[in-house]
């Protein structure tokens, strides 16, 4: 089964996990574990590279989105 989603759908679910990525990291039960010792992933990555990510493939989203314009308005 496959979902269908328009491309503002997926902006829209994208900027949602970022915000609720920020929520999570603002909080101070997040940053205490994030500051623990023992905190650890496997490539040392940490909950604002994922913000970053997100915010980066919206961006990209964006700019497709005005290049197909921009054909769009040449044609």
């Amino acid at each position: 089964m496959e979902i269908k989603l328009t491309t503002a759908e997926i902006r829209t679910i994208l900027q949602g996990c970022q915000y609720t990525l920020r929520l999570v990291g603002s909080s101070k039960d997040y940053r205490r574990l994030q500051s623990s010792e023992h905190f650890s992933t496997s490539n040392d990555v940490v909950l604002n590279d994922a913000f970053d990510v997100l915010g980066e493939i919206v961006d990209a989203i964006d700019c497709v989105q005005q290049a197909t314009q921009q054909q769009t308005e040449r044609i």
